[in-house]
């Protein structure tokens, strides 16, 4: 298996058949690389939901084939242009890569959701996907709030676009949001107690989880309907809004803060992504492979 979905570069070579790229054209490649193409949700181009089954960018099987698909960590990459996004040259490219997973991830809930001016907005976790979700939610004129476990990411979630930060296990500030916020971000992985979150919600307020828990959370209903509050969930954007994520990034200059390393660091890299000593992702700068 060769992983990685998240590939800005070059292209080096053309089919006959294409018509949106050309050679020496920035682009980009992210979680995709096909779909059934015919379902209503591929319809509606919203690939990521296919009802048939998408085609990860690596270790998923070729449509109808039993040939394996390889990603990024690799000297070059081959796929249709369908599911090929191009990357603006005012864009930093190593800063790119990862709006091609953590970036969409975070942009798709703020734009289906519509969040903007008036919105009060928290993200739960400053990581990978919350540093992109404070970006995108501050560009978009929402009220941002941090909320996190830990006291010493508040000068970063403030550099970032941040207009608050609430220390979770500060039950005294925790009080001072509650009923608060329209919309949560939560895109935490670890178990957590999401009644205590749902709690911030004002009425008719929206929390969205983008983090997989190791396991399901417990969830206390009356959390829900005692305030007509929403749990929801959300993943990647299909190509055609994972393109207007970039195109709005290369409109705002808003790109992943990101450490680039050579390949050979790649083993010293993931042990310091499972201790959580990542600002905020890491590259892989492939020239050294």
């Amino acid at each position: 298996m060769v992983p990685g979905h998240e590939i800005v570069g070059r292209v080096a070579q053309v089919g006959d058949k294409v018509t949106k790229f050309k050679v020496g054209d920035l682009a980009g490649i992210g979680c995709l690389v096909d779909s059934c193409r015919t379902c209503t949700s591929c319809a509606e181009h919203q690939e990521q939901y296919c009802e048939n089954g998408s085609v990860g960018t690596y270790n998923s099987y070729e449509k109808g084939t039993k040939n394996v698909t390889f990603g990024g960590y690799s000297d070059k990459i081959v796929a249709d242009e369908e599911f090929v996004l191009h990357v603006s040259e005012k864009l930093s490219l190593e800063r790119v890569a990862p709006l091609l997973c953590a970036g969409i991830t975070t942009y798709s809930p703020l734009h289906q959701w519509k969040v903007g001016k008036g919105h009060r907005l928290a993200v739960l976790g400053l990581g990978g996907l919350g540093h992109m979700a404070v970006k995108f939610a501050a560009a978009m004129g929402a009220e941002v709030t941090v909320l996190s476990t830990s006291p010493s990411k508040e000068k970063d979630a403030i550099q970032l676009g941040a207009h608050k930060f609430v220390v979770t296990k500060d039950e005294a500030a925790l009080a001072t949001v509650k009923n608060y916020f329209d919309f949560i971000i939560d895109t935490v992985s670890a178990q957590h107690d999401i009644n205590l979150y749902l709690s911030l919600l004002r009425l008719d307020g929206t929390m969205i989880m983008l983090g997989i828990p190791p396991d399901a959370p417990q969830l206390q209903v009356f959390n829900l309907i005692g305030k007509r509050r929403r749990l929801a969930g959300s993943l990647i954007g299909g190509i055609q809004e994972t393109q207007e994520m970039l195109d709005y990034c290369a409109e705002h200059n808003i790109m992943s803060d990101i450490e680039l390393i050579p390949i050979s660091d790649i083993n010293t890299a993931y042990e310091r992504m499972i201790k959580g000593d990542v600002h905020y992702r890491f590259v892989i700068d492939l020239k050294t492979l």
